[in-house]
């Protein structure tokens, strides 16, 4: 008996070894003798003497009724404990294995977004930490219909990812598929939840986010009463929430907070500022190259004056501005957040103001282009605001090979696209096509708040 005792002991430190934070722990109890087996790396002294050292010594009873039973033969099953932060008590008479959930390593705690921020409206953001998470939305909607499933990725590490809905309106397609999705992932590791978004997309080539991230409890919970899917991951902040329009791309939380006047008045803003950022430039080049008769005379002039010393066509000025303000953005982002804003703005009209007067680009394209950059930043969604830099570089090019026609012809490919794609199956341009009459009321334009008060039909369960 002894012998089998040591060998299941063997048999942990076989699999443990060249791992310096396990620890091997002897203890005499009133069961006999316990070998505590667990990572110091995960977890915090105070919670394994609460747990687990003191229920030994005194209550040793409480320790069957907070722990499970494993196999002893299961070799990937106890190594799978351990790796979660759980604690092995092996009982050496009878040759017993129980686990205990011991996991506390440090967390960070709730603060306010950095990315989502807004005036109005809870300031609280999601964590790094699953649980956390979940009790946040948890603490918002207290429902016993709304479910949590909790499954794992990764075929060299598994990592806890949680999906939650609300079972009595959830499309019930909607979710089956996207579980079987998150089931048949064979993706080695994830470091965040942006990597397990772009796996489980409709299309994967395309440039435009096809489902929403927020870090805002508040908005995700929203979405979660309307009925959609929303996908946590453990050690990611953000929260997928599926499916998702493109419209819903340009609508902030705080717009519900607002008045409909003024939550629609940002809303426009951002949808025609989307399109204005990817046509500003790609205008510029098409009027100068191949239609300078569609312009005023009056501005016609001031742009061959302002071009008068600039060596380069069109289209090599623009390419060429466009290219420093990428560069001083990503240098930017990659600075210490003390010297980085400054470097931006500094660099940038330094290096602006001696373009100008080496003659290299025109004050007029430094305005447009410095334009452009800012209205690429208004959708609320950061995933979009690259999509539009992406899609941006197309209409340039078309623009600079063909003028109008090429921008018509690029036109033609981006709602050709759009219209093509889906979100969970369902149409990505929803609810203009296919038309949705009441979902129009929380579209472009925010009716009132007491006019909205059915699910949008991207989210409805479907009619039996």
């Amino acid at each position: 008996m002894e012998e089998k005792e040591q060998q299941v002991i063997d048999n942990i430190k076989r699999q443990t070894q060249d791992i310096d934070d396990v620890v091997f722990k002897k203890m005499a109890t009133d069961a006999g003798v316990v070998t505590i087996i667990y990572f110091s790396s995960l977890i915090e002294k105070m919670t394994l003497q609460t747990m687990v050292f003191i229920p030994l010594t005194n209550h040793i009873n409480q320790i069957f009724q907070v722990s499970e039973t494993i196999d002893l033969q299961d070799m990937d099953v106890i190594l799978q404990k351990l790796n979660a932060g759980q604690s092995l008590l092996f009982f050496h008479k009878p040759a017993l294995l129980q686990v205990i959930d011991t996991y506390s390593a440090p967390t960070r705690s709730i603060t306010n977004t950095e990315t989502e921020s807004t005036v109005i409206g809870p300031q609280d953001a999601f964590t790094e930490s699953l649980e956390t998470n979940i009790s946040l939305l948890k603490r918002r909607i207290q429902n016993p219909v709304l479910k949590n499933e909790i499954l794992t990725v990764g075929t060299e590490t598994s990592i806890k990812i949680s999906m939650m809905y609300m079972d009595d309106i959830v499309n019930k397609e909607n979710l089956e598929v996207l579980r079987n999705r998150l089931n048949n992932l064979q993706y080695p590791f994830f470091s965040d939840i942006s990597e397990l978004k772009q796996l489980i997309e409709d299309n994967p080539l395309s440039p435009f986010p096809q489902y929403y991230m927020s870090v805002r409890p508040d908005s995700v919970s929203q979405y979660l009463i309307d009925g959609r899917i929303v996908v946590f991951m453990d050690n990611s902040q953000a929260a997928i929430v599926c499916p998702t329009s493109f419209f819903e791309m340009f609508v902030s939380v705080e717009d519900y907070y607002n008045r409909w006047t003024t939550a629609s008045l940002l809303r426009m803003l951002r949808f025609f500022g989307f399109f204005l950022t990817i046509m500003i430039t790609p205008m510029y080049i098409s009027a100068l190259t191949f239609h300078p008769e569609v312009l005023p005379y009056e501005l016609l002039l001031n742009l061959q004056e302002s071009r008068s010393k600039v060596p380069f066509p069109p289209l090599m000025e623009v390419l060429f501005i466009e290219l420093i303000i990428e560069v001083l953005r990503e240098a930017g982002s990659r600075m210490p957040a003390k010297v980085g804003q400054t470097i931006g703005i500094v660099g940038g009209i330094v290096i602006g103001t001696a373009a100008v007067e080496a003659g290299l680009l025109s004050n007029i394209l430094i305005v447009l282009v410095a334009t452009s950059a800012l209205l690429s930043f208004l959708p609320p969604i950061f995933l979009l605001a690259n999509t539009s830099r992406f899609v941006r570089y197309i209409f340039i090019l078309s623009a600079g090979l063909f003028g109008l026609y090429g921008l018509m012809l690029a036109f033609a490919w981006l709602f050709t696209h759009l219209l093509r794609l889906n979100s969970l199956g369902t149409p990505y341009m929803t609810p203009f096509v296919p038309r949705n009459a009441s979902d129009l009321l929380d579209s472009i334009i925010r009716f009132p708040t007491k006019y909205i008060k059915a699910k949008k039909g991207i989210s409805r369960a479907q009619k039996k």
